[in-house]
């Protein structure tokens, strides 16, 4: 499969033909399906304790209790290679009732851009229902945290940090490669199953370095950062509407990845590396996590997925609980989640070859 072309048809093909699809689609929610009885099976290709897991399962009973006839909604955890070896699973499914429904992560999409020899699947295949963006933090523990110096990261540029690592080409590499912008020295314990691996390595002291995306964070560094035992160091940050980088609205009291690598001697927030860490950004966070139904969906069946994702959105409750789980982030569905699906499946050219050279360079990972 070649990476660049691929792509090129997601952004190109999808985004061009977003309004007038969708369009049809609308339409054909006169004919939407009866899904009394049946059980929906919504495959997560990660572990049960990281932010895909908790995402899925805050949407489970909302999605159930939305779509007509009330389905039920089971979340099956299928990890495997940082998440290929269920995104190339559901590949191979072919739509028949609609009972069958994929989560993506930034983990899923890293490998497809960067052209990882595992990937057999193809986004231009699947049918995106629901896109919703987050943000990531990174913490330490309380004594390294002191060291800090406000936002100057400098004195841990002396420390030796340990840091559990889903793979070299998942999401991953948002936080590895800000950190080694800062000078610091982090050796990545590779394959753990999920983020909320990592965090667990790091409750057990066998890692000193750690980030989770906002769902997971919330819900599981918040108590360690109540009971003193997690600082938190910085947020990859949000796009406003220019596409810079400014504070995470989850998390407005945190500084960014760009204020402390402004404020950190030898870090620069311009450049290849600031250029290649802002692309993967983009493409890893802003589109982070999405639903798809799998190749041959019908009509009618993206019409009645988009329907129950919209009325989730309109709950009157729907701010209120999603913030708690989730954070303060965009959840799109229609064209809009069908732009972010062609934003969160591009990179540049010149992106993607420094991020292949820099995997080369520090795990020995070869995919020019």
């Amino acid at each position: 499969m070649s990476t660049f072309k691929t792509t090129r048809r997601v952004a190109v093909g999808l985004v061009a033909a977003a309004a007038a699809t969708f369009s049809v689609k609308a339409h054909a929610e006169g004919q939407t399906m009866d899904m009394a009885g049946k059980t929906v099976e919504w495959i997560i290709p990660f572990s049960e304790t990281g932010g895909s897991a908790k995402w899925a399962n805050f949407y489970a009973p909302l999605l159930s209790e939305a779509l007509p006839g009330q389905p039920t909604v089971v979340v099956k955890f299928m990890p495997g290679a940082g998440s290929t070896k269920g995104a190339n699973y559901f590949q191979s499914q072919t739509f028949e009732d609609g009972t069958t429904i994929f989560g993506s992560s930034g983990s899923t999409q890293f490998p497809f851009l960067l052209g990882d020899p595992r990937v057999k699947f193809d986004y231009a295949d699947w049918n995106v229902v629901l896109a919703s963006g987050t943000g990531g933090v990174a913490y330490l523990p309380p004594d390294l945290a002191a060291k800090m110096d406000g936002m100057d990261a400098s004195a841990l540029k002396e420390v030796d940090f340990i840091y559990g690592n889903q793979g070299a080409t998942r999401l991953d590499l948002v936080p590895t490669l800000a950190w080694e912008m800062l000078g610091l020295n982090v050796e990545s314990v590779m394959g753990i199953k999920g983020r909320g691996d990592g965090r667990l390595m790091f409750e057990r002291g066998e890692a000193n370095i750690d980030y989770q995306t906002s769902s997971s964070y919330l819900s599981g560094v918040t108590p360690l950062v109540e009971a003193g035992t997690a600082v938190p160091m910085m947020t990859w940050g949000a796009l406003d509407d220019d596409g810079n980088i400014v504070r995470d609205p989850t998390f407005p009291d945190i500084p960014t990845f760009k204020e402390v690598c402004e404020a950190t001697e030898g870090c620069e927030t311009s450049g290849e590396s600031w250029d290649a860490w802002k692309a993967f950004f983009i493409a890893g966070f802003p589109a982070q996590k999405m639903v798809f139904l799998p190749n041959g969906a019908s009509d009618a069946a993206i019409a009645t997925y988009t329907a129950a994702f919209e009325a989730i959105k309109a709950r009157p409750d729907f701010a209120a609980i999603s913030e708690k789980r989730l954070g303060k982030y965009p959840q799109m569905t229609g064209v809009p989640a069908q732009k972010a699906l062609a934003s969160a499946t591009k990179v540049t050219p010149e992106a993607k070859a420094f991020i292949q050279n820099w995997l080369q360079e520090k795990y020995g990972v070869s995919l020019n």
